[in-house]
């Protein structure tokens, strides 16, 4: 029997790619004797974002909640200015401001958006909706909560704005079943917002309706899918819907959707105050504005902090979690974006950048930007076998791939965690793997 040490499959799971590492571009100089030499053009470090441009500022929850404290903080000013501008504007604001969805998947926001609008929209007499995705549920990821828990306001404004975008007249928040106090807090902030006339008829005295709606969840990680939370909203059980249809076309109550992040609608009413150049000012070209990353695991200072994207990894850590617990050199590997993501060895650590294009050319992924950080005491088996064992258990058992493959992933690592698994089937994980997301 063949039991696989932590290292050897680790860096077996995962190839420090030479295209991990920054890009730097090179430009052409002409010498006096005209002759051509390479020099490489400076290289920006990103990072080091300021206070004044932060977005979430009380995303521990250390300041008033409530509607006085939001407006202390710049939430509601000019709110009316920006629904009267209408949804095109706010649309092209977006677009150009380069915002990706922050959920994961990262598709341009504004582009997204757009599908609401489609030529003719206005014949469409069926009610369209904004849902909101606060059903949190991935194993690491914790930075929703805190913008619910301390900033639920920028949420609420970000409904108005975004659902003003697409024209919907209701936005439901679905929050996962376990955020008791941070369903609390977004009902409150609703509360006050209706109180003070930004929401309900005419909505900020813009002329515009809309309404905020909170659907508590149940625990279920699958109702993070976005057609499986539609469903659930509409109170059938939480599984994944056949596409097409696309809710865009066919949503909740069979009408119009848009499914957002929540940090990804948060983000809005700012980036359209302060100019969508502002934001696309922060991270590299398609990774522009800032993000909410949450640090967990072998760290001295765990914590959930926005910075700049495309910020080095290992700047990140020392930044703001004080470095890895015994120092870099006990690094094991990190998971960069949540559970599920692949795990990159702290060779790749050293030299990749917290954005899309760079964790993926890494052979992994942003995800919700979780960072979960091993040490060399971490059993990277048991590790990974402890994910595996919450997918199978979370499979809502529609698709086969799924049902089948989360159940023998789990059987193998199983064998693997107790030494009596073969080193043939660490290559039938990844092709089970590789069938799985096909």
């Amino acid at each position: 029997m063949y039991r696989p040490s932590s290292k050897s499959l680790l860096r077996a799971a995962s190839t420090a790619s030479n295209a991990a590492r920054p890009f730097r571009g090179a430009k052409l100089r002409n010498h006096a004797r005209g002759l051509a030499t390479v020099t490489d053009t400076p290289v920006r470090r990103y990072g080091g974002l300021k206070d004044q441009d932060r977005i979430f500022t009380n995303a521990y929850c250390r300041h008033d909640h409530g509607i006085k404290g939001a407006q202390s903080r710049g939430d509601w000013h000019k709110t009316k200015e920006i629904l009267l501008k209408g949804d095109a504007w706010i649309i092209q604001t977006i677009k150009d401001s380069g915002l990706r969805g922050r959920g994961g998947a990262g598709f341009p926001s504004g582009l997204k958006w757009s599908f609401m609008n489609k030529p003719n929209w206005q014949a469409d007499k069926r009610p369209r909706y904004l849902v909101i995705n606060a059903d949190e549920g991935e194993p690491g990821t914790c930075k929703d909560r805190e913008i619910l828990r301390g900033d639920p306001h920028k949420l609420i404004e970000g409904c108005l704005v975004a659902g003003r975008a697409m024209n919907a007249s209701a936005a439901y928040i679905y929050i996962r079943g376990e955020f008791y106090q941070e369903a609390s807090h977004v009902q409150q902030a609703i509360n006050e917002a209706y109180a003070a006339g930004f929401l309900g008829r005419n909505a900020c005295g813009s002329g515009y309706d809309f309404d905020v709606y909170v659907h508590r969840g149940a625990g279920a990680y699958i109702c993070g899918e976005e057609t499986a939370l539609i469903e659930s909203i509409e109170g059938k059980q939480g599984k994944p819907r056949l596409k097409p249809p696309f809710p865009a076309d066919v949503g909740l109550f069979g009408c119009p959707t848009t499914v957002a992040n929540v940090e990804t609608v948060a983000v809005a009413p700012t980036i359209c105050r302060r100019g969508s150049a502002w934001f696309a000012g922060f991270g590299r070209a398609r990774n522009e504005g800032t993000k909410l990353y949450c640090i967990i695991g072998h760290v001295n200072n765990p914590c959930v902090v926005e910075e700049e994207m495309s910020i080095p990894l290992k700047e990140l850590i020392e930044r703001h979690c004080g470095g890895v617990r015994g120092g870099w050199d006990n690094l094991l590997g990190i998971i960069p974006g949540g559970s599920s993501v692949p795990v990159i060895p702290k060779d790749v650590c050293a030299e990749v950048l917290m954005d899309y294009d760079s964790l993926k050319d890494a052979q992994t992924g942003l995800g919700t930007g979780a960072v979960i950080v091993m040490d060399k005491s971490t059993d990277i088996v048991s590790a990974i076998a402890r994910f595996a064992d919450f997918y199978k258990h979370e499979s809502c058992g529609q698709c086969t791939p799924c049902r089948e493959g989360t159940t023998w992933m789990k059987k193998m690592m199983d064998r693997m965690v107790e030494g009596r698994a073969h080193e043939r089937e660490i290559d039938m994980l990844v092709e089970n793997d590789s069938v799985s997301t096909t």
